[in-house]
């Protein structure tokens, strides 16, 4: 059986479409999760958010035991959570950290990620067509990893 791609979201990710538009667009989280699962094509994944950090916790713990990579928009956690940062480095997969903005190009609280340090590859800045890029480069880095 093929371990599925976790792809997690965290706090304030479920206002996408409304929230501040202006950064986020107006691509619905809904809307991402199936331009996601169009991405995997057959590829199993799992598609969660939450607004609770121990959630995300919990869903990287079950990724260490069932799953193939981890897409991760943490959103505010990625500048403040030692304990998504402790959870990721016990994945022994390919981590993808996502930002729908460039992080790197706002206000200084949000240009330095805690999550990077776990990371195999940052997409940031693509918008919500980030999603399914992650997607397809967790796909390359699977498929490497099994060779």
């Amino acid at each position: 059986m093929t371990k599925p791609i976790y792809v997690l979201n965290g706090p304030n990710l479920n206002r996408l479409g409304t929230r501040e538009p202006e950064i986020y667009g107006t691509t619905t989280l809904a809307e991402i999760e199936g331009m996601c699962k169009s991405a995997a094509g057959k590829h199993p994944l799992r598609f969660h958010q939450s607004n609770a950090e121990h959630e995300i916790i919990g869903w990287i713990h079950e990724a260490i035991d069932q799953g193939a990579g981890i897409i991760i928009n943490a959103a505010a956690y990625t500048f403040t959570s030692l304990a998504i940062l402790d959870a990721l480095k016990m994945f022994p997969g390919p981590i993808i950290e996502l930002h729908i903005s460039n992080i790197h190009r706002r206000e200084p609280m949000y240009q330095n990620s805690l999550l990077s340090k776990a990371a195999t590859a940052v997409i940031v800045g693509l918008g919500a067509k980030g999603y399914p890029a992650a997607v397809a480069a967790m796909l390359a880095l699977i498929d490497r990893k099994a060779k």
